[in-house]
């Protein structure tokens, strides 16, 4: 099956109640051990299971689909079944963190089920040019229109940066846009290659706030004809140019170089292609910011070989890099240094939880999109997920300043 696929799998045959007892065994014995929280579990024959100490999460299974799913496809059957109908819960959010914060111990206890769960091993697809503007279409191309449902005015898909609680997404997102301009140095004279453009939020704000010039690249059909309108709008096609290429084929001399959340949806083969091209396109004593999710390092080679449920359904060819996984590619495939770490990741929770808060505030208008009820609990599964995530520190976001050794332009 395509990992472009939006069908869900077949629901597991019926044929096999052997599994349903052992994977509800399993199941019942390692929820025995949760820690930090309690889980309220309702069975499909209606009788309960309390498991943990405190206020606890309800979650209802309704179709015995739930167990076959996790005992023959793992984490990935879990996400399926939670498409699929088979489970709700009342704090999706708060049940990702529960699960997150006893994963290690549940695999230090059963290192002989991680391994079986782990041995449908993850593609490692070439994203060569073709599969990957297939596999941007598959996201980005769900229309202009759901986006800016979900999104705040600036239509900016990446990590925001809170000053205060009470800030407003659009203004948090202009402070992390701020953010990545500073590091740069931006000035007028500058002319700034963004790899990955989106919906022309980087540029705009750069061009209007500092002067300078912006080369804009995009392999989505949908965010450049968006984003060419809204430079137009702006009076800024005299200092903004949207092309729609893909980095390995783009040519030219920046002073500046700006990437924010690309990298994760190149997969780990271009790593070394990624940096190669910053480096190519780098003037002498020029810089570049990269933005981008990580996975901490001591996760990196198991995540990197296991399937993902949101690469399957949400991001295909999708892999969140690891920061010594960046670091050594950009060592051996450029001249690139990494100059400064920012750590942003605490601030990606609270933009999740307000994308997903939109999300669910604008359903009715999603649906009148032509999305189904199935394509509403992929996203609400993959946001909530996504907050737990940076919420427990499972998932970090960086921005990293790059330049090459004996850059003085750099203050000391």
């Amino acid at each position: 099956m395509s990992v472009v696929e939006r069908s869900l799998r077949d629901t597991p045959r019926a044929r096999a109640p052997f599994v349903d007892r052992i994977a509800v065994a399993v199941l019942e014995r390692e929820l025995e051990h949760l820690r930090d929280g309690a889980l309220d579990v309702t069975l499909p024959d209606g009788s309960r299971r309390r498991f943990g100490s405190g206020d606890p999460v309800r979650l209802e299974i309704h179709d015995r689909a739930f167990f076959r799913r996790i005992a023959t496809r793992g984490k990935v059957g879990f996400g399926e079944s939670y498409t699929a109908g088979d489970w709700d819960c009342d704090d999706l959010v708060g049940l990702f963190e529960l699960l997150v914060r006893n994963a290690d111990a549940v695999a230090a206890r059963r290192p002989n089920l991680r391994r079986v769960l782990a041995a449908r091993p993850r593609p490692n697809r070439r994203n060569g040019l073709v599969r990957a503007r297939r596999n941007i279409a598959y996201h980005y191309d769900l229309g202009n229109d759901f986006f800016a449902l979900m999104l705040d005015e600036t239509m900016t898909y990446s990590c925001a940066v809170f000053d205060s609680p009470q800030m407003s997404l659009a203004d948090a997102q202009r402070a992390k846009l701020q953010c990545v301009c500073d590091k740069l140095r931006l000035g007028a004279n500058d002319h700034v290659l963004e790899i990955g453009c989106g919906w022309g939020g980087f540029a705009l704000h750069a061009a209007q706030t500092t002067g300078c010039r912006v080369t804009a690249l995009t392999i989505s059909a949908e965010q450049a004809r968006l984003a060419r309108e809204r430079v137009a709008a702006a009076g800024l096609t005299d200092r903004i140019t949207v092309v729609e290429q893909d980095f390995r084929e783009h040519d030219g001399r920046y002073t500046k170089v700006a990437s924010i959340e690309m990298l994760e949806a190149i997969g780990e083969r271009q790593f070394g292609p990624y940096f190669a091209t910053i480096d190519r396109v780098l003037e002498p004593g020029g810089i570049a910011c990269v933005q981008t999710i990580l996975i901490p390092d001591d996760r990196w080679d198991r995540y990197r070989t296991t399937p993902d449920w949101i690469e399957q359904y949400v991001f295909p060819g999708c892999l969140i890099p690891s920061l010594t996984a960046l670091t050594t590619a950009a060592t051996r495939s450029s001249r690139l240094m990494v100059h400064e770490v920012d750590e942003i990741g605490p601030h990606y929770a609270e933009t999740l939880r307000r994308w997903r808060e939109s999300f669910h505030a604008r359903i009715d208008d999603v649906r009148a999109l032509g999305y189904d009820h199935r394509f509403e609990r992929i996203w609400d599964f993959y946001l909530a997920f996504c907050e737990a995530g940076f919420r427990t520190r499972a998932l970090r976001d960086v921005q990293l300043t790059l330049t090459r050794p004996l850059n003085e332009s750099l203050p000391a």
